[in-house]
């Protein structure tokens, strides 16, 4: 029994650690000023367009489709994340008065960095050569969540919302066009050279650690006093309330292994970085968006350590 016990104890801690030297890493090179924010920010750029694009290319391009395409998870996925941003939608302007702070604090609790924190989650438990459920999940999760954003922010600053604009920007996203890329290469048997497919696979393994490190450099701590109950919120629906929720309702729908994990990685995670960038742009309180980036992503690595050690125990994965 504790033989077993310490053994789900080493796989839990597996999920977060690197993770968190990661991240350490980048906050020591923000410590040591050896990158300024300017530079921060076309890494970031760099990352996002070019890494990501490569990353769900060739996972996808690499995989048997036939035995990772899930359409039970993705509906699950897509529903759940519909379901959170709906009773967030309903409950928080009951709790929140302040509409710059209704939009922040709906987007936070819905939007998570599965990304960024998630495929990493998948990535440490399983191997890297078992992360084509969860990036194909990306291609479902990372247009919703940017639909529903938009709908979010323009709702509480009195906008209007115009469904088009956003899809083509989705379209233009570097994530949906890699993933777009690697499918049409795949089904039509194109063949893609080894000397060009190598340094595609190497760009892909390292987009996580370079997007961990870049993240951890980039976080800001802002002043909490003026919102304290806000963030306080927010935190706990992102990283409690949400996940107990989703998750139960995983287990009961008989979901298990890789695909629950997957889930984990979706509900569980902080929230996503690009929600301040989202809160600036559209009327949002970009302090209070800002913090909750922060603070969910410092407490994620104890609070995906404690989900995964009782998911482990409970032998669902």
């Amino acid at each position: 029994m504790e033989s077993t016990m310490f053994s789900n104890f080493i796989v839990a801690l597996s999920a977060v650690v690197p993770m968190f030297c990661l991240m350490s890493i980048g906050a020591f090179v923000k410590y040591k000023k050896w990158l300024s924010d300017e530079e921060l920010n076309h890494m970031n750029r760099m990352v996002f367009r070019i890494f990501f694009c490569c990353m769900m290319f060739h996972s996808i391009y690499t995989t048997d489709l036939a035995a990772t395409f899930r359409p039970k998870l993705m509906l699950f996925g897509a529903c759940g994340v519909l379901a959170v941003f709906f009773l967030s939608m309903l409950i928080v302007p009951k709790i929140e008065k302040e509409n710059r702070r209704r939009g922040v604090i709906v987007q936070a609790i819905f939007r998570s960095n599965f990304v960024l924190m998630g495929i990493p989650i998948v990535a440490n438990i399983f191997g890297d050569e078992n992360i084509a459920v969860s990036t194909m999940m990306i291609a479902v999760i990372v247009p919703i969540y940017n639909i529903l954003a938009v709908f979010d922010l323009e709702t509480f600053r009195g906008g209007k919302f115009a469904l088009i604009p956003i899809l083509k920007g989705v379209l233009k996203n570097p994530m949906i066009l890699g993933a777009i890329a690697g499918a049409i290469f795949l089904n039509l048997g194109i063949h893609v050279p080894e000397p060009i497919l190598k340094p595609v696979g190497q760009i892909s393994a390292a987009t996580t650690p370079v997007a961990l490190i870049i993240l951890g450099a980039s976080f800001k701590l802002g002043s909490t006093h003026e919102h304290r109950k806000q963030l306080s919120g927010a935190v706990f629906g992102r990283l409690i309330l949400v996940p107990s929720i989703m998750l139960t309702a995983a287990i009961f729908l008989g979901f298990r292994g890789l695909d629950f994990v997957t889930l984990i990685a979706i509900f569980a995670s902080p929230c996503a970085v690009v929600s301040f960038a989202m809160a600036q742009q559209m009327g949002g309180d970009a302090d209070l968006a800002g913090n909750c980036v922060v603070f969910t992503s410092a407490l994620s690595c104890l609070t995906i350590f404690c989900w995964i050690l009782l998911f482990k125990t409970l032998g669902i994965f």
